[in-house]
Formats: C-alpha cells, structure tokens, sequence
C-alpha cells in the first residue's frame, strides 16, 4: 500500500467510537484506466466491463460455458481515505489481467437527497470477516489506532447491519449515479 494522499487523509476527522461518520458526500475508489468511461457514462454496478470479460474468458478456458456475471451494486463509502484503499485494490486487481500504469482515483458523489438514502449498508462484508480479508481489516485497525481507537471485533454472526456502515465504513447503492454527480478528487 502506498501513501494515501494528503487530501484524502480524511479518517482521523471521521472516526468516534461509533465508528466513522457519514455526511452528504459519498466516495468511490476506482482505476485510472476505468475513469474516462466513469465521467462519461456515469457509476455503474459491475461496471469494470474488461475485467469481467477476462474471468468469463477463464471460465471458459476451464470448460465452464454456463458462467453467468453477477450484478453487484455500486460500493460507497464516507471516508476518502477507504476510497483510496479500495482504488488501490482496484488497480492492483487489474494489473494480474492487464498491462499498463494504471493509479487509484478517488470519486466524490455528491448524490441528491433521494439517492443518499439509497445508501445502504454493505451486509456482503460478512463475508470478509468470515475468511481472509486480504489486509482490509488491518488497514482499518491501522485508522482506528492512528484515531486512539480501538478496533471493534466484529462477529459476522451477531453483528447489526449498521455496523458494517459505521464500524467498517462499507456500503453500497444499487443504482447507477450518473456523471453530473461525480467529482475527481485531485491534489
């Protein structure tokens, strides 16, 4: 992981006890290679359309010609700095698949009043408290403790549904966000 950005550095302003704090703007954290199409086209879910070209090619490969894409939703989050994060991951994700000097791009969505409130927990989470979080859950202790907090344990089984919000900062809209309420978040 590199250094996140300064004007991304936003955790330490975010985060109580209660877990991060959410506020009318909502970001994304995505690929330089993925941005072009972005502001033209807008957020769209499962939108990285060359990536999952490559895993039905794979699929195929192995004999398997009934491998069917699933729709996932657009994931948010309130702290630039996870969007860094997962823009990181993005592009690291890509770069198995695919050649070139992609970087992670920050998007604030600046979202009208009625899809804020599309917003919604991201309870998929579970998942990665369940199995390898592949570092996820260690950056996030590493935003707590530079915050003089302590990471919450979480147990996927008992945990409320908001957590995965305010706790882990995940979230999703199941909606596409057009461009006109996208910004690149730029030094």
């Amino acid at each position: 992981m590199t250094q996140v950005p300064a004007h991304l550095q936003d955790a330490s302003t975010l985060l109580s006890e209660a877990g991060f704090a959410s506020g009318e703007t909502w970001y994304h954290g995505t690929s330089s290679a993925l941005l072009g199409s972005i502001l033209e086209q807008g957020l769209k879910g499962s939108g990285d359309q060359a990536l999952q070209q490559a895993a039905r090619d794979t699929m195929a490969t192995i004999g398997d010609k009934g491998f069917k894409q699933t729709k996932e939703p657009v994931f948010v989050t309130q702290s630039r700095e996870l969007a860094f994060y997962w823009a990181e991951r993005c592009v690291r994700d890509r770069s198995v698949r695919f050649e070139g000097d992609e970087q992670p791009v920050v998007l604030a969505l600046d979202l009208p009043e009625a899809l804020r409130h599309k917003v919604k927990p991201d309870v998929g989470a579970a998942a990665l408290l369940m199995v390898s979080s592949d570092g996820v859950f260690e950056y996030l202790e590493t935003l707590y403790s530079r915050s003089g907090l302590v990471f919450p344990e979480l147990d996927p089984v008992r945990v409320d549904r908001m957590e995965y919000l305010t706790k882990l900062g995940m979230a999703y809209i199941d909606q596409e966000i057009d461009p006109d309420y996208l910004r690149v978040l730029i030094d």
